[in-house]
Order: C-alpha cells, then sequence, then structure tokens
C-alpha cells in the first residue's frame, strides 16, 4: 500500500491521508479498499476490481493471506458537518503534530478544513462538553444524528462543499505558502530572539527554571503517610521545589507583561521617539524606565511627560534669574542677550596682549617641583655636591698627567668607583694650597650596533629588571639584545674578576664570565663581549690591562 502523507499536499487543498491500490495504483481513498491481514504484508491495500481478479504483488498471496474490508466512515457521529472518519484524523493530527499546530492537523485531515474550522470544531465538541474529556454524543447507542443525516445525504452534502471550496481555491489569486522561520533572527522580528508565534523569547528569564521539576513525578496516593495522614519529606521537598518553580515563572510571565503594556517590542519606533529627544531628556526618560514596572502605559507616558514639563521649568526659571542678575527687564533683550552669550562661546579665546582677560582667566595649575630623594642622587649620572671627591693635591709637574693623580709624597691617590666616575680619598687640609685638577667631563659613548641585528625593545611588561638600569645601561642591553637580569650577571662577574687584578681585565678574559654559585665559566657572544667591555671601560668601572 502506497500512503502518500500531507508533505506532498498543498496547504489549502483536499489532502489528507490518501490510499493508493498497491496493483494497479488506483486511488482508494474515498471509496471501499481491501487490506491484507497477513503480518508478511504491512499496510497492503487493494482496490476491489484487483482483489476480485485476484491480482497480487510482492509477497502477498491471496490464496492462503487473510484479509480485511475497510469502507469510509463518512457518516456523522459527533457534528452533523463533520464524518467519523474526519474526527479519526483530526485526533491522529493532534497526536501526530501537537495540539495546537491547526494548520498542520488541517493539513492531515484534507476535504479543503481550514485551521480556523478544525480548531473552532475541537473546542466545541471535545473542550466545551460537558462529559470532557468525552464528547456530548461519546455513548454508542446514540444514533440521532445519523437518522438525521443518512450516509447518502450526508456524503452528498460533503461532496458539493468540497466542490465549491475547490472552485473558490481555483479562482483565487496563487498565493506563495509562508515558509515558517527555523530560528529567532531578525527576519522573523525586529528585536532578535523573539518568536511572535509563541509571545516567547529564546532565552526568558530565569530561562533553567525547568531543569529543576523537569524529572519530577507526581504518582497518586505518593507523598501521603498511611498511618499518620502526614506528608513525607520528599513530597514536601518536591512541593518546596514546585513553588520556586512557580515563583519564577510568576517573575518571568510579570517581565512579559511590562514588554507587552510598554511596546518596547516595538525597537524601530521607540528608537525613533528616542531621537528626537534632546540629550537632558533621554537621561530623564531613562532614569524613569523602572517605575514602569508599577504603572500602566498610559499613567507612565503621563509621568514622563510631567517629568519633562518640570525639566523645561526649572530650566525656564534658571534663565530667568541669570537675566535679573544682568538687569534685563524685557524678553527681547533677553534674547538679544542670549543670542550675543552663544556668540561669544563660539568665538576663540583671544591670545597674546590683546587678551583682555589673561589676569582673570583660570589657567592651569603649576604643577609642584619634585624634590630628588636620596636614591635619586645616589643612581644619578651626576653625583651631589656631598659625595663628589675632594680633588688630590698635585705638585707642578705632576700636571701633564690628566689620568692620575700624583700627591706630593710620590702616591697615586685612588678611590672606589662611584656610577662611572673615578673617585679619590679625601686628602689632608695641609695640601690645599697647591694646584687642584677640575673633575672630568664625562663624555656620551656611543654604542656601535650589531650587523643585520634590530635592537631590542625593552619594557616594564617584557623586562622586569629594567628599573635597576640606567639609561645608558638599558641603551646598551637593547642594542645587544641582552635582557637586564643576564647583563647583570656579566656586569657582576667582570667587575669581580677585574678586582680580583687591581681593577684592570683584558680584552679576551671579558668573552668568559662566572656567574655566582655556577661551577663552571660562560661563554659570552665575542661581538656583545667587546662592546659590553669597551662600555665598562669608558664608563670607569674597570679598566684596559
Amino acid at each position: 500500500m502506497g500512503v502518500i502523507r500531507k508533505k506532498t499536499i498543498t496547504r489549502g487543498t483536499e489532502g489528507g491521508l490518501k490510499y493508493i491500490c498497491d496493483v494497479c495504483s488506483a486511488d482508494i481513498t474515498s471509496t471501499v479498499r481491501i487490506r491484507c491481514a497477513h503480518n508478511v504484508c504491512n499496510d497492503y491495500d487493494l482496490c476491489v476490481p484487483c482483489f476480485a481478479k485476484g491480482e497480487t504483488s510482492r509477497d502477498h498471496d491471496p490464496k492462503t493471506h487473510q484479509f480485511s474490508v475497510i469502507e469510509q466512515h463518512s457518516i456523522p457521529v459527533y457534528d452533523r458537518d463533520w464524518g467519523a472518519d474526519e474526527e479519526l484524523l483530526l485526533l491522529e493530527g493532534a497526536e501526530v503534530y501537537g495540539l495546537g499546530s491547526w494548520a498542520d492537523i488541517a493539513d492531515h485531515i484534507g476535504g479543503f478544513r481550514t485551521k480556523e474550522e478544525v480548531r473552532e470544531h475541537y473546542i466545541t465538541t471535545y473542550i466545551e462538553s460537558s462529559k470532557f474529556p468525552l464528547p456530548e454524543r461519546a455513548d454508542s447507542k446514540d444514533v440521532s444524528l445519523l437518522e438525521e443525516n443518512p450516509r447518502e445525504k450526508f456524503q452528498a452534502r460533503k461532496k458539493r462543499r468540497i466542490e465549491e471550496r475547490k472552485e473558490t481555491a481555483k479562482s483565487a489569486a496563487p498565493a506563495t505558502p509562508k515558509q515558517k522561520p527555523t530560528a529567532s533572527v531578525p527576519a522573523c522580528h525586529e528585536v532578535q530572539g523573539y518568536m511572535p508565534g509563541r509571545l516567547e523569547f529564546e532565552t526568558e528569564f530565569a530561562n533553567e527554571a525547568e531543569e529543576a521539576v523537569q524529572h519530577m513525578q507526581f504518582d497518586p496516593g505518593d507523598g501521603t503517610n498511611p498511618r499518620t495522614n502526614e506528608l513525607e519529606p520528599e513530597m514536601e521537598l518536591k512541593m518546596v521545589v514546585m513553588h520556586i518553580y512557580n515563583s519564577r515563572l510568576t517573575s518571568r510571565a510579570d517581565r512579559k507583561k511590562v514588554i507587552f503594556e510598554h511596546g518596547l517590542l516595538e525597537y524601530r519606533k521607540n528608537a525613533a521617539f528616542d531621537k528626537k529627544r534632546t540629550k537632558e531628556e533621554r537621561d530623564l526618560f531613562n532614569k524613569a524606565k523602572p517605575f514602569a514596572r508599577m504603572m500602566n502605559h498610559a499613567d507612565f507616558d503621563t509621568v514622563t511627560v510631567n517629568l519633562e514639563y518640570e525639566h523645561n521649568l526649572r530650566q525656564a526659571i534658571s534663565q530667568l534669574q541669570d537675566w535679573r542678575q544682568m538687569r534685563i527687564g524685557d524678553l527681547k533683550t533677553g534674547e538679544k542677550y542670549e543670542a550675543d552669550k552663544q556668540t561669544r562661546a563660539q568665538r576663540p579665546a583671544p591670545t597674546g596682549t590683546f587678551d583682555r582677560l589673561a589676569g582673570v582667566r583660570i589657567s592651569k595649575p603649576t604643577p609642584p617641583v619634585e624634590i630628588p630623594s636620596a636614591t635619586t642622587a645616589l643612581t644619578a649620572p651626576e653625583l651631589p655636591e656631598r659625595l663628589k671627591p675632594t680633588p688630590a693635591t698635585l705638585t707642578p709637574a705632576s700636571t701633564t698627567q690628566p689620568a692620575t693623580a700624583t700627591i706630593t709624597n710620590g702616591s697615586t691617590a685612588k678611590g672606589p668607583l662611584t656610577n662611572g666616575t673615578s673617585n679619590m680619598h679625601n686628602l689632608p687640609a695641609s695640601h690645599t694650597q697647591q694646584q687642584q685638577v677640575p673633575p672630568p667631563q664625562k663624555s656620551y659613548y656611543n654604542i656601535p650596533p650589531l650587523s643585520n641585528t634590530q635592537p631590542l625593545k625593552l619594557t616594564n611588561e617584557n623586562a622586569t629588571d629594567l628599573h635597576l638600569l640606567t639609561k645608558e645601561e638599558a641603551e646598551l642591553c637593547s642594542v645587544l639584545r641582552l635582557m637586564p637580569k643576564p647583563y647583570l650577571v656579566i656586569k657582576e662577574g667582570l667587575i669581580k674578576e677585574a678586582m680580583k687584578t687591581g681593577g684592570g681585565l683584558k680584552r679576551k678574559l671579558a668573552k668568559e664570565v662566572w656567574a655566582p654559585g655556577a661551577p663552571t665559566f660562560y661563554q659570552i657572544d665575542p661581538t656583545k663581549s667587546s662592546r659590553i667591555f669597551d662600555f665598562f671601560v669608558h664608563s670607569g668601572w674597570i679598566q684596559k690591562a
């Protein structure tokens, strides 16, 4: 048997479930058909002529297989305009497509039934029945409708109705069937996520509220203790969960009521109204929005209009007070004053000698002078006066040697190295009468860049120890692409090696550095070690051996 479901039938036509003879493929929907009752033949139907001739196909054997005669139940049982076959298709469609999908159920019934007609018949016959959920004439002995409307009369009236609606459908303009949106998209509604056919949102308030009750079951007789007739703890817990769920549903319904009451779904219309308001009116309207939940739309519009009116009155009163201070007595002079005031505000402020209000205009305050701290004084390239070395007294013969200072007793004064500046011990006051050498001026050391290498950009984010370096050391690390921490290890190692030999160090020894705590020496790139060695010599931290 071939079955044509409603998916192959266009909406608004005869439609319905159709039966076809499995031998001659004739339409036997509206006539008597023969169905095979054997378990081998599933949904196997024959027309009366093919059955009479003994025709067969597939696994059907008319000699041994049992059969049943199926007639059309085209007689009224519950309503004078609805046959029993249509009643069965109505209940079947409601079970398949869901109660409320009246368009799909109407297509399943066929016979040019409309969704409004199907909905009205279901509500009148089943919902509003005094014997709900059964219809009024659910008794099998009630044949009053059949006596009033015999089979022939009912079928003739049904055929006439179908022919009239078919002619009406042919004369009507062809309409493109409206496609159902498969998702909540802006094409479905101007507010994305809203489904107007269901009056619901894709994401509701308390969207996970149903998860707490989706597996909850209430069986008859459960929850009550038969001995004490009291609720069991499990049932009490279920009732509490249901109370919470109902409160969330109430909150969800209240929010939807506010949305529908105030027309918040009309986004384009509300946006157009919002653009017509001034900035002050828009801010005032947004502040008043929380009160919309407590009143209907008409009252809320009245409140917002009165708030805007009050705002305008306050501005007018403030303007009149300003005019009184300026001794303006009439409206015409006030309008001229406001126009001149707006013109002056748009005019650029004069500068230079033509600025008559230079002494009156409020200028930016002078930033306070920052006093350097003791740490800044110690780490600065130039040492403060109290830490500068006391120059040694030299003999006239020693003035030709700028690198060292010869004391009168023939010894050479050396002091600790401080920030790259050679320092000398304080000498006795008896030597102050002799010639003094001025402190040498520190020159800028130009670091030669590495070939085919871009300098490394060091910041406090990618170099955590950058604050421990001076400006020249940071530039050296940037050119040589060294991070601050490895550079400090190299610096400590080179200075310690130089101190072992009295402050001098050979260039080739700068290629190997011994890190504190390391078992062996570390090799340094010769190009980088040479530039570091020259920088240390220029800064006065070590001397060439």
